[in-house]
């Protein structure tokens, strides 16, 4: 077994350099190619003085550069951050400052938009530019700006690894339930597990191909390519517009294995799937949030011989656990037991077992426990706390990510999920943190007071409400969510904005997001699920 990230991929290179490892947009990679492009990606790396531990940061769409940059990073010795192409400059900008970026890898649009940020990142040396470059792009005192193919032509050549499987490759950002987001340090041996266990339950092979919908900034994303490159499958990268590229692309390139968020599935499940993409779908995976059982009898009659995977996860610890399909029309509504080489745990407040049918904490202990919050020990001290159950002897107790999820385990064993026990919002598979919604509310002068959340939605998961107070009398909703829209990405606008008079406090002083949130839980009831 590989132990380092990269060389997953060049292991299948040298089982099956011809087999194809990435196809896009009628191109394909072999994985011989793929090895030689990552290698290359190293070396040009490694020649702008990427040293070990060196943040790389990939603001991208999904296209073979993409994947190379990813990769190649870790081959260098430096650590990849992947951004999602959906974020803002100001998103961008505060990712790469909280890092301290080394170097950006983008496109020359992208480079302009972020022209104004990228000024202010103090540790930013070189910026990468995939795509044609003109003067404006490349004429900056601030960083150097190195064209793609100069960077690949101009690669050293390749040195020995000195690493060993916990040092970090990865820094994946995910918004908590207050400020900024944050960035989650996950080491090789984090990913390398994840791809390994992964691959076990959902039976990867060689013959695999997995159509990668989800953005690779995204743990649930990232994991379809690392979990094809562990067994020598192949990914098809995609970009979709509409479901229905979706269903198209799953049969024009006989994709056996789909990865989805539930406010996708709601959407496929209410298409016509062409025959071909029935016939060759092994197996569909759903994360990111509760599927509806909806939807879940729908694709079951839609692909009565595809296997169907519910899964729950959090990026601190990738995934966690997985239902078998045997029992998806048992249990549809658990997210199952235990993943390979994980425990999991439901635990009282003070860290003992619950019994059966008990809500209590959800705890994940085992390989896949990531190594903290990037220079964050605060937070990182309040997720990341001793495993329950260990001796006290123990001078240096294990690890484990407690979740914040509420989940309750019958006598069987499986696991279902409750709620969280924070104030983040899980929308569209993404978490949101309501502090960040909040704060771009607040750059408008007269607002005077803001506050986000999350309630009940038929089709998102959860639907992100805004309220505010402001002295202007002419600021109006339409008003803050033409802000929203200039300044967040799409699946953290609010679906409601409201002004208001009054807000309620609790004793501290502090807004009482529980009694708002009580009174819009009925926010949402009229979107009707998609048909």
């Amino acid at each position: 077994m590989p132990y380092l990230l990269h060389q997953l991929i060049h292991r299948s290179a040298l089982a099956t350099p011809d087999a194809p490892a990435l196809l896009f947009k009628g191109q394909t990679l072999s994985y011989s190619q793929l090895a030689s492009l990552v290698t290359q990606v190293a070396g040009g790396l490694r020649g702008l003085a990427v040293a070990k531990g060196a943040r790389v940061a990939i603001y991208l769409p999904k296209q073979f550069e993409t994947v190379c940059a990813i990769f190649g990073a870790s081959a260098a010795g430096g650590v990849f951050v992947p951004i999602n192409p959906l974020l803002k400059p100001e998103q961008v900008g505060h990712i790469l400052q909280d890092c301290s970026t080394h170097a950006l890898v983008t496109s020359p649009d992208r480079a302009k938009l972020l022209r104004p940020v990228l000024d202010k990142c103090q540790h930013l040396r070189h910026v990468i530019i995939v795509g044609d470059c003109d003067a404006e792009i490349m004429n900056n005192a601030a960083y150097r700006c190195t064209p793609w193919r100069e960077l690949i032509d101009d690669a050293l050549t390749a040195t020995a690894d000195h690493r060993i499987d916990v040092d970090v490759a990865a820094i994946l950002y995910t918004s908590g339930s207050t400020g900024r987001p944050k960035g989650v340090v996950l080491s090789h041996r984090n990913m390398l597990a994840g791809a390994e266990s992964v691959a076990t339950y959902l039976r990867n092979a060689p013959s695999d191909r997995m159509l990668a919908v989800l953005p690779f900034s995204f743990d649930y994303g990232l994991s379809q390519l690392t979990t094809a490159f562990s067994v020598g499958a192949s990914v098809v990268l995609m970009d979709y517009l509409l479901p229905a590229d979706v269903t198209r692309a799953l049969a024009r390139y006989g994709v056996t294995g789909l990865a989805a968020v539930p406010p996708l599935w709601n959407q496929l499940a209410a298409l016509e799937w062409p025959e071909q993409a029935v016939r060759s779908l092994r197996y569909i995976t759903n994360s990111g949030g509760a599927m509806p059982l909806e939807t879940t009898r729908r694709l079951r009659a839609l692909l009565p011989d595809t296997a169907v995977y519910l899964m729950y996860g959090l990026t601190e610890a990738f995934r966690s656990t997985y239902l078998p399909p045997a029992e998806v029309d048992n249990r549809p509504d658990s997210i199952g037991k235990a993943i390979p080489n994980a425990e999991i745990m439901v635990v009282r407040p003070d860290g003992t077992e619950c019994d059966a049918d008990e809500p209590g904490e959800l705890v994940h202990r085992g390989a896949l426990v990531a190594l903290g919050y990037w220079g964050d020990p605060d937070k990182t001290a309040a997720r990341f706390k001793p495993a329950p159950g260990q001796s006290p002897e123990l001078p240096h107790p294990e690890l484990a990510v407690w979740s914040g999820d509420q989940v309750r385990r019958d006598r069987d064993g499986y696991l279902y999920f409750i709620g969280r026990t924070d104030e983040q919002i899980k929308t569209s598979g993404y978490r949101v943190s309501p502090g960040e919604i909040e704060e771009i509310a607040y750059q408008l002068p007269t607002i005077e007071q803001a506050v986000a959340f999350g309630v009940p939605h038929p089709q998102l998961g959860s639907g992100i409400v805004l309220l505010f107070q402001a002295e202007s009398p002419q600021l109006d909703a339409e008003a803050v969510r033409a802000h929203c829209r200039a300044h967040l990405p799409a699946f953290m606008v609010p679906g409601l904005i409201e002004r208001v008079d009054d807000m309620p406090r609790n004793p501290n002083g502090k807004l009482d997001r529980k009694s708002l949130s009580a009174r819009y839980q009925t926010a949402f009831a009229d979107q009707t699920p998609a048909q």
